[in-house]
């Protein structure tokens, strides 16, 4: 009886927590579909704001921002985060503890103060040589410094569950190293590689803080865009934008859970 209760008092709470977690969520996408001018009442089912969506192109311009901005620092991130991870995993039986502490850093740091020093190195950089003025450029340096330890510690924790005699396979069967990377290792963590790509995907895409103090004036992404919009009060376009924003999201993070589930073959 008592565990029956247990029980029961631990699934309402779970469907209590969910609730309170995506509750919010679903308003803002319900009222997306409102026919009204404001977001007070729901009046009736309408697709007029993301009608209005195409014709905007402040919203257009934040949103190919956004587009470039994710796709370009997800893939440098990969490229270089991959590098790390296998390093990680070559000399994982070296006392390297300090590099570990330097791959978690950028992910348990605050991100204002990331924002901030970000913000700083790229304007004293700017005044001593003229380069990295604040823009997509600049955004993207910083977006792939905060996505390199993601990368980093997912390719690491694919090689750690490998086993190591595989390694030894291939070098007995005389495998050079560009043939071991081409035709064994990337075939290997390739989940590991789409998984890692769709969470730098999300992380970009979602972030705020970073872009805000990266941005040039022309720069603009979808979330900075709603941040500047939604001072005049929250909108049914706005309530749009997050909804698109909400479903991009979600599609990234499922694929990222999906592929990092699979297993080598």
């Amino acid at each position: 009886m008592r565990k029956r209760t247990l029980h029961r008092g631990l699934t309402a709470f779970w469907w209590l927590t969910l609730t309170f977690l995506y509750l919010p969520l679903a308003v803002v996408v319900l009222y997306s579909f409102n026919s009204a001018n404001s977001s007070a009442n729901f009046v009736s089912f309408s697709l007029r704001w993301y009608h209005r969506l195409l014709g905007n192109e402040a919203i257009l311009s934040a949103f190919g921002n956004s587009l470039v901005l994710a796709i370009s620092s997800s893939l440098i991130a990969l490229v270089v985060g991959c590098v790390f991870g296998y390093g990680m995993y070559r000399h994982r039986h070296r006392k390297l503890g300090w590099l570990i502490v330097l791959i978690y850093l950028p992910i348990v740091l605050p991100d204002i103060v990331f924002g901030i020093s970000e913000m700083a190195f790229f304007v004293q950089i700017h005044e001593w040589t003229g380069l990295l003025q604040p823009g997509l450029g600049t955004m993207i340096i910083a977006h792939v410094t905060f996505q390199i330890p993601f990368v980093a510690l997912i390719v690491y924790s694919r090689f750690v569950g490998l086993d190591p005699t595989l390694f030894e396979a291939a070098k007995d069967l005389y495998a050079t190293p560009v043939k071991r990377v081409v035709h064994f290792m990337l075939p290997t963590i390739k989940p590991a590689l789409i998984s890692a790509f769709f969470l730098s995907f999300t992380l970009s895409v979602d972030d705020f803080v970073i872009s805000f103090f990266t941005a040039g004036p022309e720069s603009a992404t979808l979330p900075i865009y709603i941040w500047g919009a939604i001072k005049k009060g929250v909108s049914p376009e706005i309530n749009a934008i997050a909804a698109l924003m909400i479903a991009a999201v979600a599609l990234a993070a499922i694929l990222s859970l999906a592929f990092s589930r699979r297993r080598p073959t």
